[in-house]
């Protein structure tokens, strides 16, 4: 480099660190300046405002509001969300261990978790809870319960509880323990010769119960792998990268990241040799497989070690970290973006660019740009991981939601399990059709309504023909297709009879075998499952997808 150019160097260096140093201190003004501002309007309202103030709360409110300029994965987590934020970040947290929902007045038990303390109380899906710590839970939201059912291990939560189907109400003081969800929810055979891992999250640990599950698969016989991913929606990138790694070389690139800051960018290679590098190898996903998911998925696609099967995934390319704050709070502030081995940035939003309305922007399909998996086949950036082959989602028939809004479906389950006192194992149980006949006549004594799709299109053309001011004749022929559609709607218990009696099926199991007796019965029934049985038991047209031959 001769004497000329090493000066213009050394120029450009300093012009390029006196700018970055300019920019600093602008921004380092501008926030004084504002937080002299917003300290000064919070004291004033302090000392002025007509009616007394919770200081605290305006200052949590405006914090929430001021974040939601950015993403939605920015978050501020107040000392009283602590447990949450534990959750969120660990896997773990203190409480009693069940999900719980809303109906009507009140929040109802939907599931304890196995070996819980709600389980060991003996809670079950249905009960009601009626207060907590002798104050009366009624009108509460379910954010509301949550909060007051989590706290310390070790604690107490005293819980007065109407079990489903009963008028009178007990006391159960529960214990509050360490709850760890685990990052695996069933692992098993889906065949002789099919090895099947559900991986939930991407917390600690998650690659070392994947290994230890595809080791004790391999020694069951299996020849391929499927590992499902659907509804995964993501945790730790390393975990992400320790995952990619049982299945590749070492010396891999799985994910680089960058940000604004250089410390941001990071390059994550494997480090270790793979566990089997040459087992066929399946990822399932959906459209809620997000972030570490996508990670997986991703890079077992760019690199041609598998195929990606299901629905295009989520598309959230952001990284988070965590930033202490005073007084006991936190920050999860997005700091940089990932991008997976062929060079995607998987971001489907761009939050950073909103229109007139305020709604940040989508990635358009027809503006994706084409890269390169390490054997040359053709991927794009549509946002999201695009399987290699894409398997329709089941669409639930509007009786079916109608059932799942009205909660027919769970409280039959609940009737269910109040006259059988067992049931024949998982694989051994079948809902029969006399079964089915007692579930009708539930059904028409709760007396849904629900509305059709053609029903509500009808409405419409209705309002139509009143504002053209068409004939009466027109009317006639429109109450004569009501007429049509209610002599429909009322076969619709049959039409969608197979549907119906697969999600009884489904929820019948778990009030006897639980989350993991659930997962098992779904695998049986699964039209996803039974496609990719259908493709790994013809391996040529599994290496034919691979080289890129067929993308259907």
């Amino acid at each position: 480099m001769n004497h000329k150019k090493r000066n213009i160097l050394i120029v450009a260096a300093f012009v390029l660190m006196a700018s970055l140093t300019i920019g600093f201190v602008r921004n380092d003004f501008e926030i004084a300046k504002n937080l002299d501002i917003y300290a000064t309007l919070l004291r004033q309202l302090n000392e002025n405002y007509v009616d007394d103030i919770n200081v605290g709360d305006l200052v949590e409110v405006s914090i929430h509001a001021m974040l939601n300029k950015l993403d939605p994965y920015t978050i501020y987590y107040p000392e009283s969300q602590m447990e949450e934020f534990k959750l969120l970040t660990t896997g773990h947290y203190g409480g009693i261990g069940a999900t719980i929902v809303q109906d009507d007045d009140y929040v109802l038990i939907s599931e304890p978790y196995e070996g819980t303390p709600a389980f060991k109380s003996g809670l079950q899906a249905g009960d009601k809870i009626i207060a907590v710590n002798d104050v009366s839970a009624k009108g509460k939201s379910v954010s509301d319960v949550s909060a007051v059912l989590k706290g310390q291990p070790g604690t107490t939560v005293k819980l007065e509880i109407q079990a489903y189907g009963k008028k009178s109400t007990t006391v159960k003081k529960i214990v509050r323990e360490e709850i760890k969800f685990p990052n695996i929810s069933y692992s098993g055979k889906i065949s002789d010769e099919i090895g099947y891992i559900r991986l939930s999250q991407f917390m600690e640990n998650a690659a070392m119960d994947v290994n230890n599950a595809f080791k004790l698969l391999k020694t069951e016989g299996i020849t391929s792998l499927v590992l499902d991913l659907r509804g995964n929606g993501g945790g730790l990138l390393t975990e992400a990268v320790d995952i990619v790694n049982l299945f590749v070389e070492k010396g891999e690139l799985i994910v680089s990241t960058k940000g604004k800051l250089p410390d941001r960018n990071q390059l994550y290679y494997t480090r270790n040799e793979g566990v089997d590098t040459q087992i066929p190898l399946i990822v399932l996903v959906d459209d809620y497989s997000a972030s570490a998911s996508e990670i997986v998925a991703g890079a077992i696609q760019d690199l041609d070690r598998g195929l990606v099967i299901g629905q295009r995934t989520f598309g959230k390319g952001l990284v988070q970290n965590i930033v202490p704050l005073s007084y006991n709070t936190k920050l999860k502030v997005t700091v940089s973006k990932y991008y997976i081995p062929s060079g995607r940035c998987i971001q489907k939003i761009d939050y950073s660019d909103r229109d007139s309305s305020g709604q940040s922007k989508l990635k358009i399909d027809s503006n994706a740009i084409a890269f390169k998996t390490k054997n040359g086949r053709t991927v794009y950036d549509y946002g999201g991981v695009e399987p290699d082959i894409h398997i329709e989602q089941d669409m639930y028939s509007t009786i079916l939601l109608a059932m799942f809004d009205k909660k027919i479906i769970f409280n039959y389950a609940n009737e269910f399990k109040l006259a059988n006192n067992q049931i024949p194992s998982v694989k051994e149980f079948v809902f029969t059709d006399p079964m089915y006949e007692d579930f009708i006549k539930y059904f028409q004594r709760q007396k849904v309504a629900y509305e059709t799709f053609t029903e509500k299109q009808l409405k419409l053309l209705e309002k139509s023909v009143e504002d053209d001011k068409f004939s009466s004749e027109v009317n006639k022929e429109i109450e004569r297709l009501k007429v049509i559609i209610q002599e429909e709607k009322s076969d619709d218990l049959q039409r969608y009879n197979k549907e119906i009696k697969e999600l009884l099926y489904l929820e019948i199991v778990s009030r006897y075998y639980y989350q993991k007796g659930r997962v098992e019965a779904a695998l049986l029934i699964d039209t996803e499952i039974i496609k990719i049985k259908e493709i790994m038991a013809d391996k040529e047209k599994y290496f034919s997808v691979l080289k890129g031959n067929n993308k259907k």
